[in-house]
């Protein structure tokens, strides 16, 4: 018996990077697994590849296409999860962009593009969630993906902090208000990840004159972490799944630091 056997869960940006990651530590441990991304086909794929490598063309994996900013189409991830699995048990807000630019030159586009899907999807996700956790009865679990960003903000990517100090307040927010329901609201904040998502960042930071070469973003940021490297998404998920599990049940409104010691606070 893994620590989620018979939980359902929801993982948003699950098309690769942590999100995958995530969601496959989950399924390695007994859960049923909703994987969600905008990009329907890939995630799609993602979904298909699981079985595979389960071996079983009826495992309990299915996947979503979603626009975590829309609502409608939040509310429509969440009912197919539940058509497909009964109910929701644990949800994922994980699905999060971002634009590296110099601080003078960040633009209302690049503010609004950010903050958009990490701080009003994540809202949006927390939001309707919890309406299905409500109706259905028995509490359940919501989170939240932050960031070492959350706790410092940097030069090149200030929509990106903003948006990631949002994640947290969020996170304290939903805990004291859905705490009555028996939902609890946790977050994990990851420091540099070896992800798809870092390696364009990295290309971002060449192209704005933040750094020389490829790869030197990555070495700068990573210097101080005390455990000498930078994180594997695997590196993320005993945490995650920790999250989701039973044995967190007691810890609402905090956010884990999986960052390697890059931040001490």
């Amino acid at each position: 018996m893994g620590r989620v056997s018979g939980r359902v869960c929801l993982v948003t940006g699950a098309a690769q990077g942590i999100g995958r990651a995530i969601g496959e530590a989950l399924l390695d441990e007994g859960a049923m697994v909703c994987f969600a991304d905008i990009n329907g086909a890939k995630v799609a794929e993602v979904a298909e590849q699981n079985r595979s490598r389960l071996n079983d063309s009826a495992a309990a994996v299915t996947s979503a296409q979603v626009d975590v900013t829309d609502r409608a189409q939040v509310r429509a991830m969440i009912a197919h999860t539940v058509e497909t699995f009964g109910r929701l048990d644990v949800k994922f807000n994980n699905a999060g962009v971002n634009k590296p630019m110099n601080f003078l030159d960040v633009t209302e586009g690049n503010w609004n593009f950010i903050m958009g899907v990490n701080g009003l999807g994540c809202l949006i996700g927390m939001q309707e969630a919890a309406r299905q956790m409500i109706a259905q009865g028995g509490g359940g679990k919501i989170v939240n993906t932050a960031s070492v960003a959350s706790r410092q903000g940097f030069d090149n990517v200030a929509p990106y902090c903003a948006s990631k100090w949002a994640v947290v307040s969020l996170t304290q927010s939903g805990a004291r208000d859905l705490a009555k329901h028996d939902i609890t609201v946790t977050g994990f904040a990851p420091g540099v990840v070896a992800t798809e998502m870092w390696e364009q960042v990295d290309k971002d930071l060449v192209d704005i004159g933040a750094a020389d070469r490829p790869g030197e973003a990555m070495e700068a940021f990573s210097a101080g972490i005390l455990r000498g490297r930078v994180a594997r998404p695997s590196d993320i998920t005993g945490t995650t799944t920790f999250l989701a599990s039973r044995d967190s049940d007691y810890m609402t409104g905090q956010i884990v630091m999986i960052d390697g010691g890059m931040t001490l606070v």
